[in-house]
């Protein structure tokens, strides 16, 4: 029978499947990348029990929980297991590599199946996660694209991954653009991610990376929305070469309406996001954009707020956190012939 732990981290071995046992609640917090959720004691069933635990006994609270627990693998057998064959072989885990993944492990061993067990759970799993981050990305070089909101730095990320060269996208695993009007609508305004999870992602995305090569990062703060960067990661990049975007303000506007066609669909929703920047220009500076906002004047709200709030704000962040940029570089448009020769004219 397959040994539980193969190595020290087994999450990175070749399984048919990893299994979270845990609820779906636990599960949506934080798991490991790529494993499916397999429930055997869901939110309630599992509030439940823990409220036997502790007004009634804990004996019924097992006896109860085993209740449940099997009623759950029975439905799981069913459906999810009905149709795998007699190589599968997938790793589980629950909270700490008790009860609950061992229930599982146990059901499917005694069909056949070559069954994995997660020493510790979530929890070894977690701690894995804290250590690697602490050391990880200090052992990367980075250049650091800069240049105020609307320059296209996203653009040219997005390009360069399209051409092999080495990029870590903050924004896209945070869900958030990493402004005040920056939380990600592709989605239908799905939320970010845990501080946990945006871990997790991270940690799998860095160490899929080459060594050897140079990361592509953009000028982020050590916040984006609601995530902060791991202080590693956030020292690293405040050392690391920065390479200056510049890009005309009205190609600026042209392209961030592009990008956030969202808000002139919503409105309402932009002058609720607007309406926490009344501490910093006041009521009459708000009233103005709400005024434009309901005149469709988007270019004038967009050039205001980029005028008035963005890039002095940016200025002010870069300065003081990063490094002076080595190199800048002048673009007329993010016409994707300009993109490709901005690249050509990075260092690589």
């Amino acid at each position: 029978m397959r040994s539980p732990l193969l190595r020290k981290e087994p999450w990175l071995e070749i399984y048919s499947e990893i299994i979270d046992v845990r609820s779906e609640g636990e599960y949506a917090e934080d798991r490991i990348p790529g494993a499916i959720n397999l429930p055997v004691l869901n939110n309630k069933e599992r509030a439940k029990i823990g409220t036997i635990y502790k007004q009634i006994s804990p004996f019924e609270a097992r006896k109860i929980g085993a209740s449940l627990v099997a009623q759950n693998i029975a439905h799981h057998l069913s459906s999810h297991f009905a149709d795998k064959k007699e190589d599968y072989c997938p790793l589980i885990y629950c909270w700490r590599g008790g009860q609950r993944s061992h229930s599982l492990a146990l059901v499917l061993r005694q069909i056949g199946w070559q069954v994995a067990v997660l020493d510790g759970g979530y929890q070894t799993y977690r701690n894995y996660v804290c250590e690697q981050l602490e050391t990880l990305p200090q052992q990367f070089n980075y250049n650091v694209l800069c240049g105020l909101t609307g320059t296209g730095k996203t653009q040219i990320l997005q390009r360069m991954l399209q051409q092999g060269m080495q990029v870590l996208d903050l924004e896209k695993l945070a869900q958030h653009r990493g402004s005040l009007l920056g939380q990600a609508w592709e989605n239908k305004l799905a939320s970010q991610p845990s501080q946990k999870y945006f871990e997790s992602l991270l940690l799998q995305q860095l160490q899929q990376c080459d060594r050897q090569k140079t990361i592509w990062i953009e000028s982020e703060s050590h916040k984006i929305g609601r995530i902060y960067l791991p202080q590693g990661l956030w020292e690293k990049m405040k050392q690391s070469p920065c390479i200056e975007i510049r890009l005309p303000l009205e190609e600026r506007v042209t392209g961030l309406l592009q990008q956030y066609p969202h808000f002139i669909e919503h409105p309402d929703i932009l002058k609720e996001k607007l309406q926490r920047l009344k501490p910093c220009y006041g009521k009459e500076k708000l009233q103005q954009w709400f005024e434009w906002c309901d005149r469709q004047q988007w270019r004038r709200l967009v050039e205001d707020l980029l005028r008035q709030h963005y890039d002095p704000a940016y200025q002010r962040s870069l300065n003081r956190l990063f490094q002076p940029a080595g190199q800048a570089i002048d673009l007329q448009d993010l016409e994707e012939q300009t993109i490709n020769d901005t690249i050509a004219m990075l260092p690589k």
